[in-house]
Order: structure tokens, then C-alpha cells, then sequence
């Protein structure tokens, strides 16, 4: 099995675009496993494994996850600039000369990150 994130969503369809657009999970082709789990992945052989529920997704505030790391500080201050012109609700930004992130919310309420740091 590869490396996965499991998700449950409200929306599989609706969280599905999300990712494809934001975050590169369509490099191949979606899966749809037998227990309805819709399994997304991205170039670097990373799944997204999205699995529809009825009950409220509850979060703790300090829950988050990133998926890629940026190449610069630019590429984060771009990411960011896109999510903003798309109204993607952007929940914190950290722009230091050695730490550069960007967080943003999913259609359910998860907060992703996109960052750069120095090597």
C-alpha cells in the first residue's frame, strides 16, 4: 500500500475538485473501491483516500497537514495569491526569511499547508 491520507468528507465530488486543483490529486486516474472510498493520487505516488459520511466532521484546532514543501518563498507567496483571487479561506501565513507557509481550508473544514524552508 502507498503512502495515504484518509479523509472522511461530506462531499467526495465537491472534495475531489478541491484537491485536483489545489493540490495536484489527479495525476492518475481515481479509483472507486468497493466500500464507496474514493482514492485520489498525486505525481509523487502519494493516495487521498476520501470517504463520503453523514455524521459532522469535529476538528481540533491545531490539526493540519501539508502535502508538498515549496521550492521558494515566491511559490508559497503565488499559492497564496491564487487561493485568495479563488476565495479559498486562508487561515494563517508565517512570511520569515526562514519560513514561509500559507494554510488554507478544504470544503470540510481541514487546514492545509504549503511551506518553504531553507535546506
Amino acid at each position: 500500500m502507498t503512502a495515504h491520507l484518509a479523509l472522511a468528507v461530506r462531499d467526495q465530488e465537491h472534495s475531489r475538485r478541491f484537491y485536483e486543483t489545489y493540490f495536484g490529486f489527479g495525476a492518475a486516474p481515481a479509483e472507486r473501491m468497493s466500500d464507496g472510498v474514493l482514492m485520489l493520487h498525486d505525481a509523487d505516488d502519494f493516495s487521498l483516500a476520501l470517504k463520503e459520511v453523514d455524521e459532522p466532521i469535529s476538528l481540533p484546532a491545531f490539526f493540519h497537514f501539508g502535502f508538498r514543501g515549496a521550492t521558494s518563498p515566491e511559490e508559497v507567496h503565488e499559492f497564496r495569491e491564487r487561493l485568495r483571487r479563488d476565495g479559498v479561506p486562508i487561515t494563517e501565513e508565517w512570511d520569515e526569511p526562514g519560513y514561509v507557509s500559507v494554510k488554507c481550508r478544504d470544503p470540510d473544514g481541514y487546514v492545509i499547508e504549503v511551506a518553504w524552508e531553507p535546506e
